[in-house]
């Protein structure tokens, strides 16, 4: 397996266990992405989420790659997704939605070490 996943993996898992996101089943895939290191696909309903990390990264990106700020900015993701979801039941555009939701990501990435 690819140090990079395996890293990825340990290191979302270590932060979905600080959040207490345990109930969650959490899948991982390591495969090509067209626009960004990682991301994450959420069913509330389920309680299940899929985590990608890019396999397949540009070189113009790689001097920009940190495994662990993925994986971190991922499990903060699952962590917000409850309320992104419910957001989007709110009398606002879905782009409104999603961008406060990464912007709430953004700052909560730089706040926790």
């Amino acid at each position: 397996m690819n140090k990079d996943f395996e890293l990825f993996q340990k290191e979302f898992k270590k932060w979905q266990e600080k959040f207490g996101l345990t109930g969650w089943a959490v899948y991982f895939k390591y495969e090509p992405l067209e626009r960004s290191f990682a991301d994450i696909a959420i069913n509330l309903e389920d309680m299940v989420a899929t985590v990608r990390l890019n396999s397949d990264l540009p070189d113009k990106d790689k001097p920009h790659k940190d495994i662990k700020r993925s994986a971190k900015h991922e499990a903060i993701h699952l962590l917000v997704g409850r309320l992104e979801f419910n957001g989007r039941y709110r009398f606002v555009s879905d782009g409104e939605i999603s961008e406060s939701g990464e912007e709430l990501v953004r700052k909560l990435e730089n706040l926790i070490p």
